[in-house]
């Protein structure tokens, strides 16, 4: 990927851009740096949480429970769904 830059302005409070300056001074690096990283993790992590799970569509064509099942407890439908089938 070939990097290209782009001038330009961006509005920061003035307490924000001092603690900015002197991290950057004291860690060696720029603001330009700094603001780039930072800008590099919120969009990394509003990228990942910007799709919601979505679960997946598993029904199957038919027409509900089997008569007889209506009202149902789950043990009774389990022993309905292996019967005849060694379970």
């Amino acid at each position: 990927m070939v990097a290209t830059h782009m001038k330009t302005t961006i509005e920061i409070a003035d307490s924000l851009l001092e603690k900015t300056k002197k991290l950057a001074a004291r860690e060696g690096t720029t603001v330009r740096a700094l603001v780039e990283s930072g800008l590099r993790q919120v969009l990394a992590q509003k990228m990942s949480r910007d799709k919601p799970f979505r679960l997946r569509n598993a029904a199957f064509k038919g027409a509900g429970l089997a008569p007889g099942l209506k009202g149902a407890n789950w043990e009774q439908i389990r022993e309905f769904s292996y019967e005849g089938r060694g379970g």
